[in-house]
């Protein structure tokens, strides 16, 4: 097959977890990098041993040599980079959060629609075997009917400087991290929230530093999370059915095989997953979509509804009551 040619824009740290993958999916390529200063473009492309430099986004995107970009700007950049790039003909693989409002996420989907290329938000998590084989137990019947859902995902930041602190740039650990484990119980219900709560504490710069939320699903199935940037390394998931329960431990950074443990009649089964990285897949996921092959496994009416539920949340905890979706 003709490997699809990968230009990636910005020179963000997330970048080193793709760069390995698109080394050895034998239907891609990395082809270039570009930076707003060629200087640093050159220096960066220098060290990940990348074959070409742009000095501006624009020059990549007018660079007829490149098929798809990767776009791991921070999140207000995302729609209006993620438009530029679809109108220069590039299939875009985007960063999670893939907007910060629907209407950003709809101007996106139209204008991937209109140019016939391919957009996809990089939840990762969502390509892994381990998620899968996780709704795989739910839809058996293994916990019985699903009751309640918990998702943690919290870290410690430390860098004054991170641009996850600056709220005009779509900062905030809702946005980072709690999107995570909203996103994964979406998955696993099927479904959308009917009615969400939120509750968050506020940092110095203004973005919510910690973050709970509460949401009721169809079928009186609930569901709550914590995430945060003030707590040490937590990620969980965890499923309680009629009959059951199911953990997921590091549900949303997944390395090697890790066994889910399923729960019930006051027995513990350890059930092994193999492991993979999911950066290949979700690139090889992009690809196979460009080819024609199938759609993107997470789909823009997904991303569209998990955007519209963060919103929902952030409007819950400045509004200090529930809100209907």
């Amino acid at each position: 097959m003709t490997p699809l040619r990968w230009g990636i824009l910005g020179t963000a740290r997330i970048n080193r977890m793709l760069i390995p993958p698109l080394r050895v999916s034998p239907g891609n390529r990395l082809v270039a990098v570009a930076s707003r200063e060629l200087a640093r473009a050159q220096a960066y492309a220098r060290e990940w041993q990348i074959e070409r430099a742009h000095g501006s986004y624009e020059a990549l995107l007018a660079d007829p040599e490149i098929d798809a970009v990767y776009i791991p700007l921070p999140n207000h950049l995302h729609a209006e980079w993620t438009i530029r790039a679809a109108r220069a003909g590039k299939h875009v693989l985007c960063e999670k959060p893939l907007a910060l409002s629907v209407d950003e996420v709809d101007a996106m989907a139209a204008a991937a629609r209109e140019a016939g290329v391919v957009l996809a938000e990089a939840f990762m998590y969502r390509h892994h075997p381990q998620t899968l084989k996780a709704k795989e137990i739910l839809d058996s019947g293994a916990i019985g009917g699903l009751r309640f859902l918990r998702g943690s995902f919290s870290f410690t930041l430390t860098r004054p400087d991170d641009v996850r602190l600056r709220p005009e740039w779509g900062g905030g650990c809702l946005w980072d991290v709690g999107c995570y484990p909203l996103s994964f119980a979406r998955f696993l219900v099927g479904g959308e929230p009917v009615e969400v709560w939120g509750s968050q504490v506020l940092g110095a710069t203004g973005i919510d530093e910690t973050f709970a939320g509460q949401a009721r699903f169809p079928g009186d199935v609930l569901f709550q999370l914590d995430a945060g940037f003030r707590s040490p390394q937590r990620a969980e998931m965890e499923l309680a059915g009629s009959e059951g329960t199911l953990r997921v431990s590091h549900p949303f950074r997944p390395e090697r095989e890790q066994p889910l443990r399923l729960s019930r009649d006051g027995r513990t089964e350890e059930i092994a997953v193999p492991g993979d990285d999911r950066y290949r897949l979700e690139i090889e996921d992009l690809a196979a979509a460009v080819r024609g092959e199938r759609t993107p496994l997470v789909s823009l009416a997904d991303s569209r509804a998990n955007v519209a539920a963060l919103c929902a949340l952030y409007r819950s905890a400045r509004e200090g009551r529930p809100v209907t979706l």
